[in-house]
């Protein structure tokens, strides 16, 4: 049987990824200050203005203008290298509710929802392997960039890989997609180049090939060089999917970048990830998905879900998760270390995948019962 996985990543320097770098930048420079900071902090960025929205609680003020400044130049944008003209900054965030807080205070969820956790073994980083390759694109696109190897690179882009599955295996790649930001005096030709060239060849021949049937559609209109905010609004996240695993798992409906760890939107999701990869890294399984839901104020989840293609049944494996990873907002910031100020990263680099993680560490989570030590094959 022949099917497709599609999926789809963007540049760090996208504007949804801007937001959600500043926004993870700020999350950063409070829980460096101030550890119990409340954070949920929302950017928004479009011509011309960059605005703070959310909510704070802290023992200390940081100075948001300075943060949201540098994490702009981290990414390429400033007024020397012509990728950001005039742009006014606007900070409207204020206080936590107090009727929020006083849940979450005793270690209840800082808001209710259902979070998914997945994970597969068809790559090392147990992710879809589309999923692996788009952002591969994009991060080749980043290096270049960042390097000066090419100079007429702009800050913007994206990509999307199609593989077709056969007999649930992937075969084949079916269609890639990359855009690629430029300068205006720069001709197609050399983006055509630099991508067909370069960047597919070493992001494909390592895993999966193309071949002369593999449609490949490079800057689609024809070109590129309006980007950044000035061709595009950006929003804290708005890029859920690429935030997971493409089309090949659920998702949660709440984003992650910018909210402290009292939010299980975020911690919640890294836990059920962590769950999820735990049981593909100890054999049980060649994929896992762990839902879990939560009500806001109270610690314990609401419901905890399973779905696998394990050797034995998903009840058993729910049974062994259960009892053997706590799921409670604390017990979730405790064991991954959540209240260091680590997230910027993880709006540049992923939120899966890379290895220095604590979510994506699954050694010894599991207490696995004597007759269910075999692996899957």
């Amino acid at each position: 049987m022949i099917t497709y996985q599609t999926a789809e990543n963007v540049r760090s320097s996208h504007p949804d990824k801007v937001c959600d770098y500043i926004s993870d930048s700020i999350l950063d420079a409070y829980l460096a200050a101030d550890p119990y900071a409340r954070v949920a902090c929302e950017t928004l960025a479009t011509k011309g203005h960059i605005v703070l929205a959310g909510e704070i609680t802290s023992t200390t003020r940081i100075d948001a203008y300075s943060v949201t400044r540098r994490a702009l130049e981290e990414l390429g944008y400033s007024k020397n290298k012509g990728t950001l003209g005039e742009t006014d900054f606007h900070d409207w965030t204020h206080k936590q509710s107090p009727d929020i807080a006083q849940g979450v205070d005793t270690g209840g969820a800082g808001d209710q929802g259902i979070m998914f956790g997945y994970a597969t073994c068809e790559t090392p980083e147990c992710l879809p392997l589309a999923s692996v390759l788009a952002r591969r694109i994009c991060q080749w696109l980043d290096t270049i960039m960042e390097t000066g190897v090419v100079q007429w690179l702009m800050p913007d882009g994206k990509a999307q890989v199609t593989l077709e599955y056969r007999d649930g295996k992937p075969a084949r790649v079916h269609s890639v997609v990359v855009s690629v930001q430029h300068r205006d005096d720069v001709h197609e030709r050399a983006v055509h180049e630099l991508v067909r060239e370069i960047i597919l060849p070493g992001v494909f021949s390592e895993t999966i090939a193309m071949d002369d049937t593999t449609e490949i559609h490079i800057d689609p209109t024809g070109r590129f060089v309006v980007g950044g905010m000035d061709a595009d609004t950006g929003l804290t996240g708005r890029k859920l999917v690429v935030d997971n695993w493409g089309c090949a798992g659920h998702i949660g409906g709440g984003a992650f970048s910018g909210k402290d760890p009292t939010k299980v939107d975020r911690s919640g999701a890294y836990a059920a990830r962590q769950a999820a990869k735990a049981v593909v890294d100890s054999g049980m399984a060649h994929w896992c998905e762990v839902a879990l839901a939560y009500a806001i104020g109270h610690s314990e989840p609401v419901m905890i879900d399973v779905k696998s293609d394990a050797f034995i049944s998903d009840s058993m494996v729910k049974k062994i998760i259960v009892r053997s990873v706590d799921f409670t907002p604390s017990g979730i910031i405790k064991r991954l270390g959540l209240r260091a100020p680590i997230y910027a990263q993880t709006a540049r680099n992923g939120h899966f995948g890379i290895e220095d993680y604590p979510w994506e560490q699954t050694e010894g989570l599991l207490q696995r019962e004597d007759h269910c030590t075999s692996k899957i094959t």
